[in-house]
């Protein structure tokens, strides 16, 4: 049966007898239960699928997972993830700590963004190779961008391809060893006793954390719950988190968060859910349609975005020209549909 608890021998050998189980949900590509074992304590079980669309990279997907979790498990203080209590490789099944989430508070970015920058950084040079490096846009991606504002009628200025061009080489994660989540949204985030603890790591990499922190200006651009910031709190999530890398690794957060910015505003595959990545040039989509992926519409997103870097690049030297068009584009889209909506406020969190 697919949805039976899968829990062998050697895992029973290791952590205990499963008493009772119950189903989480989940996205379609695991299956997570809640496990009470016989001596009572709790126990969180994962097992990655490989069905439908999840069955070409399950197996990459496990090993990356675990090991982006063992790379968090060196958090001295407070844990940043989960522990990792045992695995079935073949099975592509973890057991992991169970967290006691205390679910709901208005105020949840401050300890978010400390506990992103603890994530980040855990590790560093010697590191390289324990995970994938950070997978960012490219140069179809600019490309992509570019013939977006055409199909507008936005007059691309001559300096913006090459600008975009060096952009993607300031955004090369090479001399960055940062540990990224890969997904840091609401959701992957857990509120416990000692601290915000990170679930999920599929998509865990080595990179700029900057490509995180970025998350709170762009809208979080991985995840279906989209929002938006305003400056106060956007001033103290942005200063927890260099403060915390700061007195973590005794020096400033290496990068310019405007580059991040840019990057995800760049990427089409950012305004569609993980399936749907790959499979489309999403902007080359827009000017006929426009999509949903949660409670946001991709052009909703775009807005967004747009504007975001259009405001971080008034002054920026190697990215102005990226900023007008920015500008541009933006105010394009706001008159060709005037319904679009600003993304929700950052403090409405349904999911919670």
């Amino acid at each position: 049966m697919p949805n039976r608890l899968p829990f062998d021998e050697a895992l029973r050998s290791t952590v205990g007898t499963p008493e009772s189980s119950r189903l989480l949900d989940s996205s379609p590509r695991s299956r997570v239960w809640r496990v009470r074992l016989a001596d009572r304590s709790l126990v969180v079980v994962k097992q990655i699928t490989d069905v439908g669309d999840a069955a070409a990279d399950a197996d990459t997907r496990f090993a990356r997972e675990i090991a982006g979790l063992r790379l968090a498990g060196r958090a001295t203080g407070p844990a940043v993830a989960p522990a990792v209590l045992a695995t079935d490789a073949p099975a592509r099944v973890m057991v992991l700590d169970h967290l006691d989430d205390l679910g709901r508070t208005d105020d949840w970015m401050p300890g978010y963004a400390e506990a992103l920058a603890r994530l980040h950084a855990l590790t560093g040079p010697a590191d390289a190779g324990a995970l994938p490096a950070w997978s960012g846009p490219t140069a179809a991606d600019a490309e992509s961008f570019l013939a977006l504002a055409r199909a507008f009628d936005v007059p691309v200025p001559p300096e913006a391809p090459d600008e975009l061009a060096a952009l993607l080489d300031r955004l090369d994660p090479t001399p960055h060893h940062a540990l990224l989540h890969g997904d840091p949204c609401p959701g992957n985030d857990l509120r416990t006793g000692d601290g915000v603890r990170f679930v999920d790591f599929e998509r865990a990499a080595l990179g700029n954390g900057l490509l995180e922190l970025a998350y709170f200006r762009i809208g979080f651009p991985t995840c279906w719950c989209a929002m938006s910031v305003p400056a106060a709190p956007l001033a103290e999530v942005e200063g927890i988190y260099r403060t915390t890398w700061r007195g973590l690794t005794g020096r400033d957060v290496p990068g310019d968060l405007a580059d991040a910015c840019a990057g995800w505003l760049i990427q089409g595959d950012a305004l569609v859910e993980r399936a749907h990545r790959g499979t489309a040039d999403q902007f080359a989509r827009l000017p006929a349609e426009d999509f949903s992926w949660g409670y946001v519409s991709a052009r909703e997103r775009l807005v967004h975005r747009l504007g975001v870097v259009a405001d971080m690049t008034r002054d920026h030297d190697r990215l102005h020209a990226v900023g007008r068009l920015s500008s541009t584009l933006a105010e394009r889209l706001a008159a060709r549909w005037p319904a679009l909506r600003p993304l929700p406020a950052y403090d409405t969190r349904p999911w919670s």
